[in-house]
């Protein structure tokens, strides 16, 4: 095949170059101007680390961080086991209902945001249809409160589950067949076959997966917002409040925060990228 000329190289990247500069337009130079704001004082002048030991330091913002990483852990861990098996029992179906499953899956994780909070308080706000249906039926155990804690902890799990069960399922195509009927004939029973075979190769897989639910949780802003706005402490929600939500705004801090978010939600994609190399390796291994 003949090499490509330089005029068609330009031409591709003249192509490009409405997509770079929207790149450096709206990421990469809002990125940059608040890591350099996040080292200002208060009246943007200046150069100092204030802004992020008052946000590591300050009560206010440190139980923010708290309530965030523990929401995104518990929405995490039971979202990835809830999609551990459901992304199993999509194995076991024909071919036809398995790719139906999986589009309804795909379509879930793009039902999240505001339509999400939205949905969540129509059928279990404090006069959802389910919440007056469960008290007329006497079964007033099933109520909760949407705008607390728990709530928040039950609509993060529901957006979490159809992005684990997407990224869980072709972790299950590493598991051959022949592995379980070797355990078999060896005399290894279901539970052993799991705890020494399955799980092993799955766990990179598994934990790769889970960094991924624990960021995409750490970040959520809309559905937070629009459930309980200011009224319980959440990261992304302060952040949101010092850039645009205050009287007076502190544009400052909430890059200092947010730089914080930042570096967590990258040490959370950085041992993704470090599973999936050793599920990879793992998988090179087995062949």
């Amino acid at each position: 095949m003949a090499g490509r000329s330089p005029s068609q190289n330009q031409v591709k990247l003249l192509l490009l170059l409405p997509f770079f500069l929207w790149l450096f337009a709206f990421l990469l130079l809002p990125a940059i101007m608040m890591l350099i704001s996040s080292f200002h004082n208060e009246g943007g002048q200046g150069f100092t680390l204030g802004q992020y030991v008052k946000g590591l330091t300050h009560p206010l913002y440190t139980t923010a961080i708290k309530n965030s990483v523990m929401l995104s852990l518990v929405s995490a861990l039971v979202g990835i086991v809830v999609a551990a098996f459901a992304a199993y029992s999509f194995t076991t179906f024909p071919p036809k209902s398995r790719d139906r499953m999986l589009s309804v899956s795909n379509m879930m994780t793009n039902f999240a945001g505001v339509p999400l909070a939205f949905g969540f308080i129509v059928l279990f706000g404090t006069n959802g249809m389910l919440t007056l249906l469960f008290k007329q039926l006497g079964l007033s155990f099933l109520v909760f409160d949407l705008y607390s804690w728990k709530g928040l902890a039950w609509v993060y799990i529901y957006f979490q589950i159809p992005v684990g069960i997407l990224l869980i399922y072709p972790s299950l195509y590493a598991l051959k067949q022949e592995w379980r009927e070797s355990a078999s004939l060896l005399g290894a029973g279901t539970v052993q076959y799991w705890l020494r075979i399955g799980v092993p190769v799955l766990l990179p897989g598994l934990v790769g997966t889970f960094s991924v639910l624990f960021a995409n949780a750490m970040g959520a802003y809309a559905t937070a917002y629009a459930l309980v706005t200011s009224n319980f402490n959440l990261l992304p929600i302060q952040i949101g409040g010092l850039v645009s939500g205050d009287v007076f705004p502190r544009v400052e801090l909430g890059s200092a925060l947010a730089i914080i978010l930042f570096l967590i939600l990258a040490l959370a994609l950085f041992i993704n990228e470090k599973m999936l190399r050793l599920a990879r390796r793992g998988l090179n291994d087995g062949r």
